[in-house]
Protein backbone atom coordinates (compact mmCIF):
# COMPACT_ATOMS: atom_id res chain seq x y z
CA UNK A 1 0.00 0.00 0.00
CA UNK A 2 1.53 3.33 -0.59
CA UNK A 3 0.14 6.99 0.94
CA UNK A 4 0.13 8.17 -2.00
CA UNK A 5 -1.25 12.45 -0.82
CA UNK A 6 -1.87 13.89 2.52
CA UNK A 7 -3.56 16.66 3.40
CA UNK A 8 -4.03 18.53 7.09
CA UNK A 9 -6.44 21.74 7.43
CA UNK A 10 -6.73 22.95 10.98
CA UNK A 11 -5.10 19.99 12.63
CA UNK A 12 -2.42 20.39 15.15
CA UNK A 13 -0.21 22.71 14.34
CA UNK A 14 -1.09 22.84 10.76
CA UNK A 15 -3.44 25.62 9.13
CA UNK A 16 -3.16 23.66 5.81
CA UNK A 17 -0.61 21.25 4.57
CA UNK A 18 -0.63 19.16 1.14
CA UNK A 19 2.23 16.76 0.75
CA UNK A 20 2.98 14.14 -1.91
CA UNK A 21 4.79 11.41 -0.65
CA UNK A 22 6.70 8.90 -3.61
CA UNK A 23 7.64 5.10 -2.49
CA UNK A 24 10.22 4.29 0.33
CA UNK A 25 11.84 6.39 2.32
CA UNK A 26 10.37 9.63 3.55
CA UNK A 27 12.15 11.84 6.24
CA UNK A 28 10.47 14.75 8.16
CA UNK A 29 13.62 16.69 9.64
CA UNK A 30 13.32 19.54 12.05
CA UNK A 31 14.11 20.54 15.59
CA UNK A 32 11.81 19.43 18.10
CA UNK A 33 8.21 20.93 18.97
CA UNK A 34 7.82 21.91 14.94
CA UNK A 35 4.99 19.89 13.89
CA UNK A 36 6.41 16.24 12.75
CA UNK A 37 5.20 13.78 14.92
CA UNK A 38 1.51 15.81 13.65
CA UNK A 39 1.84 14.31 10.40
CA UNK A 40 2.29 10.72 12.19
CA UNK A 41 -0.65 11.01 14.39
CA UNK A 42 -3.02 12.23 11.30
CA UNK A 43 -2.22 9.34 9.17
CA UNK A 44 -2.34 7.12 12.36
CA UNK A 45 -5.67 8.56 13.20
CA UNK A 46 -7.57 7.45 9.91
CA UNK A 47 -5.46 4.00 10.06
CA UNK A 48 -6.79 2.77 13.62
CA UNK A 49 -9.21 5.49 14.49
CA UNK A 50 -7.51 7.17 17.40
CA UNK A 51 -4.16 8.78 18.09
CA UNK A 52 -1.34 7.64 19.91
CA UNK A 53 -1.01 10.48 21.98
CA UNK A 54 -4.25 11.26 23.03
CA UNK A 55 -7.66 9.57 24.41
CA UNK A 56 -9.80 12.07 22.04
CA UNK A 57 -10.34 14.02 19.18
CA UNK A 58 -10.48 17.43 20.38
CA UNK A 59 -6.94 18.39 20.83
CA UNK A 60 -5.99 17.41 17.40
CA UNK A 61 -8.05 20.60 16.29
CA UNK A 62 -5.74 23.62 15.63
CA UNK A 63 -5.78 26.40 18.81
CA UNK A 64 -9.24 28.43 17.95
CA UNK A 65 -10.80 26.56 15.24
CA UNK A 66 -13.87 24.25 15.71
CA UNK A 67 -13.41 21.67 13.22
CA UNK A 68 -10.42 19.92 11.55
CA UNK A 69 -9.75 17.84 8.46
CA UNK A 70 -7.49 14.72 8.09
CA UNK A 71 -7.58 13.62 3.80
CA UNK A 72 -5.72 10.42 3.06
CA UNK A 73 -5.53 9.36 -0.78
CA UNK A 74 -3.82 5.72 -1.26
CA UNK A 75 -3.23 3.53 -3.31
CA UNK A 76 -3.77 -0.63 -2.34
CA UNK A 77 -0.98 -3.31 -3.64
CA UNK A 78 -3.67 -4.17 -6.48
CA UNK A 79 -3.75 -0.70 -7.75
CA UNK A 80 -6.60 0.78 -6.51
CA UNK A 81 -7.19 4.59 -5.61
CA UNK A 82 -9.06 5.33 -2.55
CA UNK A 83 -9.63 8.05 -0.37
CA UNK A 84 -10.18 8.60 3.34
CA UNK A 85 -11.92 11.57 4.74
CA UNK A 86 -12.08 12.24 8.98
CA UNK A 87 -13.56 15.61 9.74
CA UNK A 88 -12.79 16.28 13.62
CA UNK A 89 -14.07 18.73 16.21
CA UNK A 90 -14.42 19.51 19.43
CA UNK A 91 -17.74 18.45 21.26
CA UNK A 92 -18.85 17.32 17.97
CA UNK A 93 -19.31 13.64 16.44
CA UNK A 94 -16.40 12.99 13.86
CA UNK A 95 -17.51 12.61 10.34
CA UNK A 96 -15.81 9.99 8.11
CA UNK A 97 -16.07 9.25 4.35
CA UNK A 98 -14.39 6.99 2.55
CA UNK A 99 -13.88 7.34 -1.23
CA UNK A 100 -16.51 10.11 -1.45
CA UNK A 101 -19.15 8.38 0.70
CA UNK A 102 -20.72 9.06 4.77
CA UNK A 103 -19.73 5.61 7.02
CA UNK A 104 -22.51 5.04 9.22
CA UNK A 105 -19.98 3.92 11.67
CA UNK A 106 -16.51 5.41 12.27
CA UNK A 107 -15.28 1.63 12.88
CA UNK A 108 -15.98 0.76 9.03
CA UNK A 109 -13.07 3.24 7.79
CA UNK A 110 -10.53 1.80 9.97
CA UNK A 111 -7.97 -0.47 7.91
CA UNK A 112 -8.87 0.93 4.43
CA UNK A 113 -5.49 3.00 5.07
CA UNK A 114 -3.10 0.78 7.05
CA UNK A 115 -0.34 2.13 8.98
CA UNK A 116 2.35 1.04 11.67
CA UNK A 117 3.19 3.68 13.97
CA UNK A 118 6.26 3.25 16.77
CA UNK A 119 6.64 6.61 18.53
CA UNK A 120 8.43 6.75 21.88
CA UNK A 121 5.48 6.50 23.64
CA UNK A 122 4.87 2.80 22.40
CA UNK A 123 7.81 1.76 25.27
CA UNK A 124 4.73 1.74 27.45
CA UNK A 125 3.03 -2.08 25.51
CA UNK A 126 6.63 -3.18 27.42
CA UNK A 127 6.39 -1.29 30.51
CA UNK A 128 2.92 0.03 31.22
CA UNK A 129 -0.44 -0.77 32.16
CA UNK A 130 -1.89 -4.52 30.71
CA UNK A 131 -4.37 -1.60 29.12
CA UNK A 132 -1.39 -0.30 26.85
CA UNK A 133 -1.05 -4.09 25.97
CA UNK A 134 -4.82 -4.42 24.85
CA UNK A 135 -4.58 -1.17 23.01
CA UNK A 136 -1.48 -2.50 20.82
CA UNK A 137 -3.54 -5.90 20.40
CA UNK A 138 -6.94 -4.71 19.72
CA UNK A 139 -5.60 -1.61 17.13
CA UNK A 140 -3.43 -4.82 15.01
CA UNK A 141 -6.93 -6.93 15.00
CA UNK A 142 -8.76 -3.49 14.12
CA UNK A 143 -6.46 -3.07 10.95
CA UNK A 144 -6.81 -7.17 10.25
CA UNK A 145 -10.04 -7.75 10.59
CA UNK A 146 -12.04 -4.45 10.33
CA UNK A 147 -15.17 -6.54 12.20
CA UNK A 148 -12.92 -6.77 15.15
CA UNK A 149 -13.63 -2.71 15.69
CA UNK A 150 -17.03 -3.06 15.38
CA UNK A 151 -17.12 -5.99 18.10
CA UNK A 152 -14.92 -4.05 20.44
CA UNK A 153 -17.16 -0.94 20.19
CA UNK A 154 -20.52 -3.44 21.13
CA UNK A 155 -18.70 -5.05 23.70
CA UNK A 156 -17.47 -1.57 25.86
CA UNK A 157 -21.01 -0.42 25.12
CA UNK A 158 -22.18 -3.57 27.38
CA UNK A 159 -19.78 -3.39 29.70
CA UNK A 160 -20.80 0.06 30.37
CA UNK A 161 -24.55 -0.57 30.56
CA UNK A 162 -23.57 -3.12 33.03
CA UNK A 163 -20.99 -1.45 35.12
CA UNK A 164 -23.75 1.27 35.39
CA UNK A 165 -26.27 -1.17 36.45
CA UNK A 166 -24.07 -2.72 38.98
CA UNK A 167 -23.38 0.21 40.09
CA UNK A 168 -26.98 1.86 41.00
CA UNK A 169 -28.24 -1.99 41.93
CA UNK A 170 -25.86 -1.53 45.48
CA UNK A 171 -28.37 0.83 46.64
CA UNK A 172 -31.16 -1.40 46.06
CA UNK A 173 -33.63 -3.74 47.78
CA UNK A 174 -36.08 -5.83 47.37
CA UNK A 175 -38.67 -6.12 43.43
CA UNK A 176 -36.34 -3.31 42.23
CA UNK A 177 -33.04 -5.49 43.35
CA UNK A 178 -34.72 -8.14 41.82
CA UNK A 179 -35.31 -6.44 38.46
CA UNK A 180 -31.94 -5.26 38.18
CA UNK A 181 -30.29 -8.55 38.75
CA UNK A 182 -32.49 -10.12 35.80
CA UNK A 183 -31.35 -7.04 33.79
CA UNK A 184 -27.78 -7.68 34.98
CA UNK A 185 -27.91 -11.14 33.61
CA UNK A 186 -29.13 -9.63 30.12
CA UNK A 187 -26.01 -8.06 29.68
CA UNK A 188 -23.92 -10.75 31.28
CA UNK A 189 -25.31 -12.50 28.20
CA UNK A 190 -24.11 -9.74 25.85
CA UNK A 191 -20.69 -9.74 27.67
CA UNK A 192 -20.50 -13.45 27.33
CA UNK A 193 -20.85 -13.60 23.22
CA UNK A 194 -19.46 -10.68 22.56
CA UNK A 195 -16.16 -11.29 24.88
CA UNK A 196 -15.87 -14.70 23.31
CA UNK A 197 -15.21 -13.74 20.30
CA UNK A 198 -12.68 -10.97 21.53
CA UNK A 199 -10.96 -13.80 23.00
CA UNK A 200 -10.75 -15.76 20.22
CA UNK A 201 -9.52 -13.30 17.93
CA UNK A 202 -7.13 -12.03 20.22
CA UNK A 203 -5.49 -15.45 20.81
CA UNK A 204 -5.29 -15.83 17.64
CA UNK A 205 -3.13 -12.73 17.04
CA UNK A 206 -1.20 -13.86 19.72
CA UNK A 207 0.01 -16.98 18.49
CA UNK A 208 0.23 -15.43 15.13
CA UNK A 209 2.45 -12.22 16.52
CA UNK A 210 4.64 -14.55 18.63
CA UNK A 211 7.09 -16.14 16.02
CA UNK A 212 7.80 -13.01 14.25
CA UNK A 213 8.05 -11.02 17.25
CA UNK A 214 10.85 -13.13 18.64
CA UNK A 215 12.37 -13.38 15.18
CA UNK A 216 12.85 -9.40 15.19
CA UNK A 217 13.83 -8.94 18.36
CA UNK A 218 17.06 -11.09 17.68
CA UNK A 219 17.70 -9.56 14.93
CA UNK A 220 17.52 -5.48 16.31
CA UNK A 221 19.07 -6.98 19.94
CA UNK A 222 21.50 -9.25 18.40
CA UNK A 223 20.52 -11.24 21.13
CA UNK A 224 20.31 -14.98 22.23
CA UNK A 225 17.27 -14.82 23.90
CA UNK A 226 14.09 -16.12 23.25
CA UNK A 227 11.32 -13.31 23.46
CA UNK A 228 7.76 -14.82 24.40
CA UNK A 229 4.60 -13.75 23.83
CA UNK A 230 1.41 -15.00 25.78
CA UNK A 231 -2.37 -14.15 26.40
CA UNK A 232 -3.49 -14.06 30.18
CA UNK A 233 -6.94 -14.37 30.78
CA UNK A 234 -9.07 -12.75 33.75
CA UNK A 235 -11.81 -15.55 33.47
CA UNK A 236 -8.76 -17.45 34.94
CA UNK A 237 -7.45 -21.42 35.12
CA UNK A 238 -10.21 -22.76 32.51
CA UNK A 239 -9.45 -20.05 29.56
CA UNK A 240 -5.34 -20.32 30.03
CA UNK A 241 -5.55 -24.27 30.07
CA UNK A 242 -8.29 -23.63 26.75
CA UNK A 243 -5.26 -21.99 25.59
CA UNK A 244 -2.43 -23.72 26.61
CA UNK A 245 -4.64 -26.99 25.46
CA UNK A 246 -4.62 -25.52 21.54
CA UNK A 247 -0.82 -26.13 22.06
CA UNK A 248 0.77 -24.49 18.74
CA UNK A 249 -2.37 -25.94 16.64
CA UNK A 250 -5.76 -24.02 15.84
CA UNK A 251 -6.72 -21.17 18.16
CA UNK A 252 -9.76 -22.76 21.22
CA UNK A 253 -13.21 -22.28 19.14
CA UNK A 254 -15.35 -19.43 20.70
CA UNK A 255 -18.15 -22.17 22.06
CA UNK A 256 -15.69 -23.62 25.20
CA UNK A 257 -13.93 -19.69 25.76
CA UNK A 258 -18.05 -18.97 25.98
CA UNK A 259 -18.72 -21.21 28.85
CA UNK A 260 -15.66 -20.78 30.18
CA UNK A 261 -16.81 -16.89 30.61
CA UNK A 262 -20.15 -17.82 31.81
CA UNK A 263 -18.42 -19.51 34.32
CA UNK A 264 -16.40 -17.09 35.69
CA UNK A 265 -19.20 -14.31 35.74
CA UNK A 266 -21.08 -16.97 37.82
CA UNK A 267 -18.01 -17.17 40.68
CA UNK A 268 -17.80 -13.47 40.96
CA UNK A 269 -20.71 -12.23 41.15
CA UNK A 270 -21.63 -11.68 44.68
CA UNK A 271 -18.30 -9.88 44.35
CA UNK A 272 -19.52 -7.74 41.56
CA UNK A 273 -22.54 -6.83 42.77
CA UNK A 274 -21.02 -5.21 46.47
CA UNK A 275 -18.15 -3.87 44.36
CA UNK A 276 -20.83 -2.62 41.64
CA UNK A 277 -18.08 -3.03 38.54
CA UNK A 278 -17.22 -6.03 36.19
CA UNK A 279 -14.45 -7.75 37.16
CA UNK A 280 -14.05 -10.53 34.50
CA UNK A 281 -13.48 -10.18 30.74
CA UNK A 282 -11.10 -8.93 27.82
CA UNK A 283 -11.26 -5.68 29.58
CA UNK A 284 -9.40 -7.29 32.17
CA UNK A 285 -7.07 -8.85 30.15
CA UNK A 286 -3.19 -8.58 29.74
CA UNK A 287 -0.51 -10.30 27.06
CA UNK A 288 2.81 -11.25 28.90
CA UNK A 289 5.83 -10.18 27.68
CA UNK A 290 8.93 -12.06 28.79
CA UNK A 291 12.83 -11.95 27.70
CA UNK A 292 14.45 -15.88 28.18
CA UNK A 293 12.82 -16.40 31.95
CA UNK A 294 11.81 -13.13 33.10
CA UNK A 295 9.29 -10.72 32.42
CA UNK A 296 10.30 -7.92 30.09
CA UNK A 297 8.02 -5.42 32.78
CA UNK A 298 10.47 -4.68 35.55
CA UNK A 299 13.08 -6.58 34.73
CA UNK A 300 14.30 -5.48 30.31
CA UNK A 301 16.98 -2.85 30.31
CA UNK A 302 16.09 0.69 28.46
CA UNK A 303 17.83 -1.25 25.72
CA UNK A 304 15.80 -4.09 25.49
CA UNK A 305 12.70 -2.51 26.29
CA UNK A 306 13.65 -0.18 22.74
CA UNK A 307 14.43 -3.57 21.39
CA UNK A 308 11.38 -5.20 22.33
CA UNK A 309 8.80 -2.29 21.69
CA UNK A 310 10.40 -1.93 18.26
CA UNK A 311 9.92 -5.75 17.04
CA UNK A 312 6.65 -5.99 18.63
CA UNK A 313 5.55 -3.12 15.87
CA UNK A 314 7.65 -4.89 13.25
CA UNK A 315 6.21 -7.80 13.58
CA UNK A 316 3.05 -6.02 13.59
CA UNK A 317 3.61 -5.56 10.24
CA UNK A 318 4.35 -9.01 9.22
CA UNK A 319 1.23 -9.62 10.60
CA UNK A 320 -0.88 -7.31 8.56
CA UNK A 321 0.52 -7.81 5.46
CA UNK A 322 -0.09 -11.69 5.67
CA UNK A 323 -4.33 -10.71 5.33
CA UNK A 324 -4.71 -8.08 2.63
CA UNK A 325 -2.36 -4.84 1.70
CA UNK A 326 1.32 -4.22 2.95
CA UNK A 327 1.14 -1.23 5.57
CA UNK A 328 2.82 1.97 5.41
CA UNK A 329 5.42 2.28 8.62
CA UNK A 330 5.51 5.31 10.44
CA UNK A 331 8.58 5.71 12.64
CA UNK A 332 8.54 8.63 14.88
CA UNK A 333 12.04 10.08 16.45
CA UNK A 334 13.16 6.23 16.60
CA UNK A 335 16.46 6.09 15.24
CA UNK A 336 17.38 9.00 17.80
CA UNK A 337 17.39 6.16 20.69
CA UNK A 338 19.41 3.48 19.34
CA UNK A 339 22.06 2.64 18.96
CA UNK A 340 24.55 2.55 15.84
CA UNK A 341 24.67 -1.35 15.96
CA UNK A 342 20.48 -1.21 16.49
CA UNK A 343 19.90 1.45 13.49
CA UNK A 344 21.79 -0.33 11.24
CA UNK A 345 19.71 -3.19 11.72
CA UNK A 346 16.66 -1.06 11.32
CA UNK A 347 17.75 0.22 8.68
CA UNK A 348 18.12 -2.97 7.31
CA UNK A 349 14.51 -3.87 7.85
CA UNK A 350 13.27 -0.67 6.59
CA UNK A 351 14.25 -2.22 2.84
CA UNK A 352 11.64 -4.12 3.06
CA UNK A 353 9.11 -1.75 3.70
CA UNK A 354 7.20 -0.50 -0.07
CA UNK A 355 7.24 2.97 2.35
CA UNK A 356 8.39 4.58 5.53
CA UNK A 357 8.08 8.09 6.49
CA UNK A 358 10.23 8.98 9.64
CA UNK A 359 10.51 11.72 12.16
CA UNK A 360 14.38 12.90 13.12
CA UNK A 361 15.57 15.69 14.56
CA UNK A 362 19.02 15.52 13.47
CA UNK A 363 19.55 14.03 9.85
CA UNK A 364 22.50 12.54 10.53
CA UNK A 365 20.58 10.09 12.96
CA UNK A 366 17.99 7.97 10.05
CA UNK A 367 20.82 6.38 7.63
CA UNK A 368 17.98 5.77 5.27
CA UNK A 369 18.22 6.72 1.49
CA UNK A 370 15.53 8.75 0.33
CA UNK A 371 13.31 12.04 0.66
CA UNK A 372 13.74 14.68 2.47
CA UNK A 373 11.21 17.36 4.29
CA UNK A 374 12.11 20.17 6.10
CA UNK A 375 9.56 21.16 8.63
CA UNK A 376 9.71 24.39 10.50
CA UNK A 377 7.13 26.28 12.68
CA UNK A 378 6.09 29.90 11.58
CA UNK A 379 4.54 32.24 13.70
CA UNK A 380 2.86 29.28 15.72
CA UNK A 381 2.31 27.48 12.32
CA UNK A 382 4.13 24.62 10.65
CA UNK A 383 5.54 24.52 7.15
CA UNK A 384 6.25 22.11 5.17
CA UNK A 385 9.37 22.35 2.32
CA UNK A 386 10.36 19.31 0.49
CA UNK A 387 13.54 19.18 -1.27
CA UNK A 388 14.18 18.95 -4.63
CA UNK A 389 16.53 16.27 -4.31
CA UNK A 390 16.46 12.65 -3.29
CA UNK A 391 19.36 11.49 -0.99
CA UNK A 392 21.55 8.90 -2.85
CA UNK A 393 21.87 5.75 -1.63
Amino acid sequence: MQLRHLELVDVRSYDRASLDLPVGATVMVGPNAQGKTNLLEAVQRVATGSSHRVAGDGPLVRMGEEVGLIRCELETDVGRRRRVEVEIGTGRRTRTRVDGQDVRRAAEAIGVLRAVLFAPEDLRIVRGDPGDRRRFLDELLSQRRPAFAAARADYDRALRQRNQLLKRSRHLSGSASKAAAVTIAAWTEQLVTLGSQLLAARIAAVRTLAGPVDRCYRDLADRPETVGVRYRSSAGQVVDELIEEAGEGPVPAVAPLARALASAYQEVAGEERSRGVTLVGPHRDDVELTIGALPAKGYASHGEAWSLALALKLATFDVLAEVGDRPVVLLDDVFAELDTTRRDRLSAACDRFDQVLVTAAVEADVPLAGHRIDVRLVDGVSRLEPRTRELPS
